[in-house]
């Protein structure tokens, strides 16, 4: 900055100094400059690489081992999530739970590959016909489960029944052969002060009293 006297001993208020010109800079500063911006740039790419790969860490290890839905951990996150929800907001959901009858049968008469097969379309079908705010994942061997947001039970019972017709109209196929496997399905509405693991028992206590009562579908 400078400051110039102006008639009567007065001096003027401080101006800025001019922008250093890129020609004012000496080689060395040039150079040393350019070096710095090549850094943050190699920081910055360095940064989004990691991002990414602790993004796609995140989805290996929330995705089951076979199917494109989530696993038992990571649903049971996603249930505790929406539990949580339904306390603080009143927002309803309700949890579906699945259950495939007669895979043992495939599996012992087909082989595990097509036991595989029927678990991939069974999953498939769950996905294709719920929102992208539900949540599908498989709870163990050939047991699904979903979260159904802004659900209540009656309304989770409809989705079940519509889900396990869309079910029956597109069975399994596995070498040509048309695979019948059986279905049952237990609602549950989720309620503040629940936990994930008694939703889960009770969305199962639902699904095994719908096959005692002879309600399951058959493909």
């Amino acid at each position: 900055m400078t400051i110039e006297s102006i008639p009567g001993g007065r001096r003027r208020a401080p101006k800025e100094a001019a922008a250093i010109s890129d020609g004012e800079l000496s080689p060395r500063v040039r150079a040393r400059l350019s070096a710095l911006s090549g850094e943050v740039e190699s920081l910055r790419r360095d940064l989004e690489l990691a991002q990414k790969r602790l993004e796609l860490a995140e989805r290996v290890a929330d995705q089951d081992q076979l199917l494109s839905v989530l696993n038992r951990r990571a649903f049971v996150r996603e249930l505790t999530r929406h539990i949580g929800l339904a306390g603080r907001y009143g927002t309803p959901a309700s949890l579906l739970y699945f259950d495939l009858n007669g895979f043992k049968v495939i599996n012992d008469t087909y082989g595990h590959a097509a036991g595989d097969a029927v678990l991939a379309h069974f999953a498939a079908i769950l996905c294709s016909h719920v929102r992208d705010s539900d949540v599908v994942g498989r709870i163990g061997g050939d047991e699904f489960g979903i979260i159904l947001a802004h659900a209540s039970e009656a309304q989770a019972k409809k989705k079940g029944a519509a889900l396990m017709t869309a079910l029956t109209v597109s069975p399994a196929q596995w070498e040509g052969k048309r695979l019948a496997v059986g279905f049952s399905f237990g609602a549950f509405g989720i309620s503040a002060g629940d936990d994930a693991s008694t939703a889960l028992t009770r969305a199962d206590e639902a699904m095994y009293a719908q096959k005692r009562g002879g309600q399951a579908v058959r493909q």
